[in-house]
């Protein structure tokens, strides 16, 4: 177990923890702690970056900690196997989701994730129709994921942003609740919100 730093009322003190291992023995993903006096009982997990983040209550005993970030990490690393599709299985939901909103009309020529992209979520180049999403994507709800692919999907038959592009965007139902989700992760975060000279400042999507 990580020792524990000072604390100040209300703060969530950041507790390293070293990187876990995978049943060979091979390096995984670190884990902080951080322990709040605000928490009582609740516990949450999520990821920031490369690393696996466990809010527990500051007045958790060691075993209580082991116990949580086991359990957390565990359950966290599950959805996301479940919310990192490759990048065949991520354009086969592109081509899904043009047929269902846009008439099948945007057919784009690949759809993949990198790694590169850090102020935007997603990316299209209409000149050879390549469409590609920003790994940091990867762990959140599908849902996002697809507004995302959706937004996307449009640029590839309007180029801005301007009303017939939205047209197209709205047509996936869960638009603005997903611009809304990501507004408030880049938020927490304190991420560059108002790229793409501020034409969609709430999902940084190209």
């Amino acid at each position: 177990m990580a020792a524990q730093g000072a604390q100040t009322a209300g703060a969530d003190p950041v507790l390293p923890r070293a990187p876990r291992r995978d049943a060979e023995g091979g390096a995984r993903e670190a884990v902080e702690v951080r322990r709040s006096t605000r928490r009582r009982r609740t516990v949450t997990a999520f990821r920031d970056g490369g690393t696996l983040v466990v809010c527990i209550p500051a007045g958790f005993s060691s075993a209580q900690e082991r116990l949580w970030v086991d359990r957390m990490v565990t359950r966290l690393q599950a959805q996301d196997q479940r919310r990192r599709p490759s990048d065949e299985a991520l354009a086969r939901r592109a081509a899904e989701l043009s047929a269902r909103y846009l008439a099948g009309r945007a057919r784009p020529s690949s759809v993949r994730w990198v790694a590169n992209q850090t102020t935007r979520w997603g990316s299209t180049t209409t000149a050879d129709g390549s469409i590609r999403l920003s790994d940091r994507l990867q762990g959140m709800p599908s849902w996002v994921v697809d507004y995302v692919l959706v937004h996307e999907l449009a640029h590839l038959l309007e180029h801005g942003h301007g009303e017939a592009f939205w047209e197209l965007v709205d047509a996936y139902p869960r638009t603005e609740r997903a611009r809304g989700y990501l507004e408030g992760f880049a938020t927490a975060r304190d991420l560059p919100t108002d790229v793409d000279d501020g034409a969609d400042p709430a999902s940084a999507i190209g």
